[in-house]
């Protein structure tokens, strides 16, 4: 848990999530994925899936330990989420990235277009707020 810890630390919506609230995300998630560095067994790629595995699959916290962003683990991440059946089986996937990040997504076929439909939110958390 400390490792993951240090994931959530490393973004701003993350960082100060707990460890009471880190196990609570695993437990209440469908599908979690993580990358381990082969050498050290330091946890280097999570992400986390809700989805009702029919017509949405919903990806959260993707995060890439900052020592290892550009080495192809966001993309080991990505294709283990994808290649999940839970995923794999659900009509839509879904996420959301920073502008800087669309394009890495888009390998995987995520578009930015989505049609007439708008992010809303309704949070507690002054780090979503803004």
């Amino acid at each position: 848990m400390p490792q993951l810890l240090e994931l959530f630390a490393s973004t701003w919506w993350a960082a100060g999530r707990t460890e009471a609230e880190a196990r609570a995300i695993i437990a209440g998630s469908d599908v979690v994925v993580t990358v381990r560095e082969r050498r050290s067994a330091r946890l280097a790629g999570f992400a986390r899936v809700l989805t009702d595995r029919t017509y949405l699959a919903l990806v959260l916290d993707v995060i890439v330990a900052p020592g290892v962003r550009g080495a192809g683990v966001g993309a080991m991440v990505i294709d283990a989420v994808l290649a999940h059946p839970w995923v794999a089986d659900a009509r839509s996937c879904e996420l959301v990235c920073r502008p800087d990040l669309i394009g890495f997504y888009r390998r995987w076929g995520f578009t930015d277009r989505v049609g007439q439909s708008r992010l809303m939110r309704r949070t507690a958390d002054p780090a979503l707020g803004g």
